[in-house]
């Protein structure tokens, strides 16, 4: 009985009672009369029935546990290991077992919360998604339909349809090439070309490869007053150029015209450097400081959309500096303005 894998509290109670009725009913039969030997029986049925309680109720206990551990570390002994655990290292304690429990059921609470979390995220992504794949396409077919239908007899409306349905053929392409891009690099697939490089002329080249765009509002585009001392760094060059791209590019977008986009360089102490891209644009609510890295999440989506973009530059960003084993912040005030930086390796 006491081998068996299903013993119960009440089978214990029942050997525990059995064994002690037989022991005192011995005892009674002999007929002891002195209260010495009565006394001694009495410590004798009382230290008996301790050891064996202990004894069985740990056996129960420890099956009980083992079974509980199994099920919460979804393990398969074998049974070196098994008699390894069993007679070599020591056994736990109720209240070690208690902790560890516990431990358990917080880390599958923080679980199912992640995976609840991620499930909402996903269904907004797609929603998202689905909402930026749709309006491209609809904008086509629509410039389309209408040329086909006579409109195409007309020049000008002929050339004005094409256009835009060029704009938006390019907008779904850019769309396209951006989820391909993120997904390469949250797979890991997308291999890391470092080299050492200054960070003021890569930024110099940012400038220059969007002055027609900062032009159209007048904004000015330098690098701040004290940081123009050559800074080298080390990391993917082109991954880091597409960042800046991505920043400054916002940094034009949502700046106000006849503004300033300023790049500041740091050296923090003798392996990092610190890199931000400021503007005193229309700023960012501290509601959306938390999500602007999410992929597709705009703070203001009507006027996002007219601004144009696909929505990934920022989560892209987020990625290639994380790639780097870096995090990019954002400091944001509305009306004020945004700063976004990062820390890159430093080279002398």
């Amino acid at each position: 009985m006491l081998d068996t894998k299903n013993t119960s509290p009440g089978n214990i109670a029942l050997i525990l009672s059995l064994i002690v009725s037989l022991f005192a009913g011995v005892l009674i039969s002999l007929g002891v009369k002195e209260i010495f030997f009565t006394l001694v029986s009495l410590l004798a049925i009382f230290i008996l029935s301790f050891f064996l309680s202990r004894f069985l109720i740990e056996k129960f206990i420890h099956r009980k546990i083992k079974l509980i551990y199994k099920f919460i570390h979804q393990t398969k002994a074998s049974k070196r290991e098994e008699f390894f655990k069993r007679s070599v290292l020591p056994q736990q304690n109720l209240e070690e077992v208690g902790e560890d429990v516990l431990l358990w059921a917080d880390q599958r609470k923080a679980e199912m919360e992640m995976l609840e979390k991620n499930e909402a995220f996903r269904k907004e992504f797609l929603q998202n998604l689905a909402h930026e794949f749709k309006t491209p396409v609809f904008a086509i077919q629509g410039y389309l339909e209408t040329l086909i239908e006579g409109a195409s007899e007309s020049p000008e409306i002929r050339t004005k349809f094409l256009v835009n349905a060029h704009k938006n053929t390019e907008r779904l392409i850019n769309l396209i090439s951006d989820l391909d891009e993120i997904t390469s690099l949250e797979s890991g697939k997308q291999e890391m070309h470092y080299t050492n490089f200054v960070i003021q002329d890569l930024i110099h080249e940012v400038f220059e490869s969007l002055a027609i765009k900062a032009d159209r509002k007048t904004i000015k585009c330098q690098i701040k007053k004290g940081c123009e001392q050559s800074i080298a760094v080390h990391a993917d060059k082109e991954k880091i150029r597409q960042v800046l791209i991505n920043l400054v590019d916002n940094a034009i977008k949502y700046g106000n015209t006849e503004g300033l986009i300023e790049a500041s360089i740091y050296r923090t102490d003798d392996k990092k450097v610190l890199v931000e891209i400021s503007d005193d644009g229309i700023g960012i609510a501290e509601e959306h400081l938390s999500r602007i890295f999410e992929r597709f999440y705009r703070t203001d989506y009507g006027r996002s959309r007219n601004i144009g973009g696909t929505g990934l530059g920022l989560a892209i960003c987020k990625h290639i500096i994380e790639a780097h084993g870096e995090i990019i912040h954002v400091r944001s005030k509305v009306g004020v303005g945004t700063t976004f930086g990062f820390s890159l390796d430093a080279r002398d």
